[in-house]
């Protein structure tokens, strides 16, 4: 009588167990279309909600840390917030000093903004690069090869920033004084070393590596916390789909080898990273979230990625710029292919002929550079090339926020759904205990009697 009991009681259980475990599945496949929805083009109030209460839940967190153990901590921000007010609205001898360090801090982040803008977007967007940080270099280059020296900046931060032109580039060379380097043979243009010029352009390409660097730092994170969650990020189940052959050759090639880098990067190393980061390739817009899906170490992804990124890559690029730019690499080249001509005969007779045809069209280059004329005010850049350019750059920065927006309430929810479903889960186990007792309780009886 008692087994019979039993195996009814038994299979009723398992039947709720599997009515509860059917339950905690759909409700994950409702939290997994919840989450999918929470974007800003679909859902932008509800997005920003979410995203404001896990500021404030943030904000919560750091003050209550604050006021129990970082006492230290708060009261030096509080005596530096003070002493920031106090200094930008009390006037007196320290205000062009302020200034000062406003326009170093506007130049900082300016370029580190291009290089974070670069970042993002895993290879879709432009490269601010090409748009900003290659033509500046290029463009002082090139005057400083017109004026025969380097100082031409008023100051370290006189570079193209969003609608402001530099200074020096609508300036006629007498205002800066005589050449300090020779001139170059058959050419208005002075030999500029190379070694000179690099200086001149390094701040600002090593702060705009810092940005790229940075850039790689959200895809990382979450990453790492797809992968601690046991899901794997959209772009990287994407590596595994099948590849459209109708998608483009060039499209094809790269999908292919982002997938053979995808599954030789399981065993990712310092040294391995390093290399990436140092190379320009395309492979590397998988690389922070490579690292975080196979939990890379971040002081050891981030350390590789910084010096790859912000002191290799960076004066990998700057370097190619300014020697393409300097007149001192297209002499040498020019002597190179004027001794090659000189020991062909059939070909000695046309070179002269040959040689004034090259200094017509390289004098035609450098006439014809992005570099405006001297009455043109290159402040006034309405719609020009650089507008449009300033135009995609906000695109970017405003699709990364965007992507921080979104992420940061995806996550708050998440965290909801996760509560939810660890409630339903811990009930169901409360409901279990009781039959368990009552059954030991029965056996007890039972064994009284």
């Amino acid at each position: 009588m008692d087994s019979s009991n039993a195996a009814p009681s038994s299979s009723g259980q398992m039947q709720q167990e599997s009515i509860q475990g059917s339950r905690i599945s759909r409700l994950q496949r409702e939290h997994q279309i919840q989450l999918e929805d929470l974007v800003l083009t679909k859902h932008p109030f509800e997005t920003l909600k979410f995203f404001t209460l896990a500021i404030l839940q943030h904000l919560k967190k750091l003050a209550i840390y604050a006021m129990t153990q970082g006492w230290s901590f708060l009261l030096i921000t509080i005596l530096s917030a003070a002493l920031g007010v106090i200094v930008l609205t009390v006037k007196g001898p320290h205000e062009k000093h302020v200034d000062e360090l406003l326009r170093y801090i506007r130049f900082g982040l300016w370029w580190i903004g291009l290089g974070v803008a670069s970042s993002i977007g895993l290879g879709s967007g432009l490269h601010t690069f090409v748009l900003y940080l290659g033509p500046h270099i290029a463009f002082f280059t090139i005057k400083a090869t017109q004026c025969g020296r380097v100082d031409l900046k008023g100051a370290p931060y006189d570079t193209i920033q969003l609608s402001r032109a530099p200074t020096w580039i609508d300036k006629p060379c007498q205002e800066f004084g005589s050449p300090l380097f020779p001139q170059l043979s058959n050419s208005e243009r002075f030999r500029t070393p190379f070694f000179s010029i690099l200086p001149q352009v390094q701040l600002e390409a090593v702060l705009w590596g810092l940005g790229t660097a940075l850039g790689e730092l959200p895809p990382y994170f979450l990453s790492r916390a797809a992968h601690l969650s046991g899901k794997n990020l959209k772009a990287l189940e994407e590596l595994n789909a099948t590849v459209d052959e109708g998608s483009g050759a060039l499209s094809v090639w790269l999908n292919r080898l982002k997938r053979w880098a995808f599954s030789k990067s399981q065993h990712l190393n310092f040294f391995t990273i390093l290399v990436l980061a140092s190379v320009p390739n395309p492979l590397f817009d998988l690389a922070g979230m490579l690292c975080g899906q196979f939990s890379v170490p971040f002081w050891k992804f981030f350390t590789a990625t910084l010096i790859g990124k912000a002191a290799i890559k960076t004066h990998i690029q700057t370097a190619f710029i300014i020697l393409v730019c300097n007149n001192q690499l297209v002499e040498w080249v020019e002597n190179e292919f004027i001794w090659i001509l000189e020991h062909i005969p059939a070909l000695s007779h046309i070179l002269p002929h040959l040689m004034e045809k090259l200094h017509t069209a390289r004098e035609k280059f450098h006439h014809q550079q992005i570099l405006p004329p001297s009455n043109t005010k290159v402040k006034k850049w309405d719609f020009s090339f650089a507008f449009i350019w300033n135009t995609f750059v906000w695109l970017m920065l405003i699709g990364f926020f965007n992507q921080i927006i979104t992420a940061t309430a995806q996550s708050f929810v998440k965290e909801r759904q996760k509560k939810e479903i660890d409630a339903l889960t811990s009930n169901q186990v409360f409901e279990r205990q009781p039959e368990k007792l009552n059954s030991v309780n029965g056996i007890a009886e039972l064994k009284f009697e």
